[in-house]
């Protein structure tokens, strides 16, 4: 992965965590900016390893598909592959539209298809429901770790008033 790649999945990375962070900050007045900061570079630096895992992801599930995966490498990230993420992460501002955020992310989805379709061998649908399956997953899992964090900050926060 070349450092542009790395810089650009970082940048997505905190300007995702941005657009789930700040909307809370604006809820709770009271907190510092080093507080803020504090949840915003791991936070970031979080969403850009999942970005990152995204088509090692989509290739694991292509290889679980296939009854014998090619030989190679697999799909990695390119600039041009990762410049529509990080506009779909700087859109993650909630009252910039939910929806298009979302379908900016089909759109970086539906790029990484025809890299894994010519990587593994599959056709377009099969590619695609890999690189779905595997979005939907690690979704789910920064989902999980979100409220968790969450969960364990608000206990933090009564049982420090308290």
């Amino acid at each position: 992965m070349s450092l542009a790649v790395v810089v650009l999945l970082l940048f997505a990375g905190v300007s995702e965590a941005a657009g789930r962070i700040l909307p809370l900050v604006a809820r709770r007045p009271g907190m510092s900016r080093i507080f803020v900061a504090g949840l915003l570079l791991p936070a970031g630096l979080v969403e850009g390893v999942v970005f990152a895992l995204w088509p090692l992801t989509a290739w694991a599930t292509a290889e679980l598909v296939l009854s014998s995966p090619p030989p190679g490498t697999g799909v990695v990230w390119t600039p041009s592959l990762v410049a529509p993420m990080v506009l779909a992460a700087v859109l993650a501002f909630p009252l910039l539209g939910p929806l298009l955020h979302f379908l900016l992310f089909v759109g970086v989805g539906a790029g990484l298809v025809g890299p894994l379709a010519t990587a593994s061998g599959l056709d377009w649908w099969s590619a695609a429901g890999c690189v779905a399956a595997a979005g939907t997953v690690l979704g789910l899992a920064v989902e999980a770790v979100r409220r968790l964090v969450v969960r364990f900050s608000a206990t933090e926060v009564l049982e420090s008033i308290a």
